[in-house]
């Protein structure tokens, strides 16, 4: 028990050094974050994951260790869909390049606590009610199908629910205000249009728990593997953004693939019963299918171009 504290407490002091280093030293001046500075950044994200996958395998074995990584590679590669919906609504928004960094930085740090809800949640749903992980599963192949049906399907933030509700009760600037959230006019508060931003990113990333997070449940149910493979994938996406936001469209088959791995992970959390699919089988299905659907759109551009 003192070794679990003791991970815990290091982990969560390692995600607050890592979020005041992001927000002192990486975004010390608002600027447009350019292609190097992207890969540099998604470069040391990837280290700091491997490195903490390396000291599970020292820690905890090599099991734990492929788990962290097979969990890891699933968030990571889902996250490209969470950014392709951000690119939309960061150009349906104009939002200016400098400001997007902020609206993302501060978008990571609210899915960190929500996701840290939703996995205490299921994870206490599932112990309490086996029948659970059956669902999940049917959701995941659910998601995969819908995925791909759903391909060509344009996206509104403006149908946003909770957009609506706070447009009406809520002043809003008609333009940006650099990075501020809110301004102060004629001694009345009004949220800018980087608020507006925040808050469809926050609900747009809701969304995205609900298939993600279930999505590892398939690879492990160990609470600490669950969220720290989730975390290091948060932490490295704004980075990811950045370094994908300009070549997404190339990548026109890795939708087909995120909706196999779905597929592949549901299938595996309902036949969990019956035949466990070995750790070291899950992550090569994962990797293989990723690195498929990525050779596949370079082989063969979208229109021949």
């Amino acid at each position: 028990m003192d070794k679990e504290i003791l991970a815990w407490g290091g982990f969560i002091a390692f995600v607050v050094c890592m979020l005041i280093l992001d927000l002192g030293l990486f975004q010390r001046k608002a600027h447009e974050i350019k292609v190097r500075e992207s890969l540099l950044l998604t470069a040391f994200w990837v280290g700091l994951a491997l490195l903490f996958n390396l000291g599970i395998y020292w820690i905890q074995g090599p099991h734990k260790a492929f788990e962290f990584l097979t969990g890891y590679l699933i968030e990571e590669s889902l996250s490209v869909d969470n950014i392709f919906v951000f690119l939309l609504i960061f150009n349906y928004f104009s939002v200016p390049p400098a400001a997007q960094r902020t609206a993302l930085f501060w978008g990571i740090l609210g899915a960190i606590v929500l996701r840290a809800v939703f996995i205490i949640t299921g994870l206490t749903l599932i112990a309490k009610f086996h029948w659970l992980l059956y669902f999940f599963g049917g959701l995941l192949i659910w998601t995969g199908i819908k995925m791909v049906s759903d391909k060509d399907k344009e996206i509104h933030p403006e149908r946003n629910p909770v957009l609506k509700i706070f447009r009406k009760f809520v002043p809003t600037t008609a333009h940006y205000e650099g990075n501020k959230f809110f301004v102060k006019r004629d001694s009345k508060y009004f949220a800018t249009p980087l608020f507006v931003v925040l808050l469809v990113i926050e609900t747009t990333d809701l969304v995205f728990a609900v298939d993600s997070i279930p999505a590892i449940f398939s690879i492990t149910l160990d609470p600490f593997i669950v969220y720290t493979s989730n975390i290091f994938a948060i932490l490295g996406l704004r980075a990811l953004y950045f370094t994908l936001a300009g070549v997404m469209k190339q990548f026109h088959y890795l939708s087909y693939g995120l909706a196999a791995i779905l597929v592949f992970v549901g299938v595996k959390m309902l036949i969990s019963d019956m035949y466990h699919i070995p750790i070291v089988i899950a992550l090569s299905m994962v990797a293989g299918i990723l690195i498929l659907s990525i050779a596949t759109s370079m082989i063969y551009p979208k229109h021949g171009k």
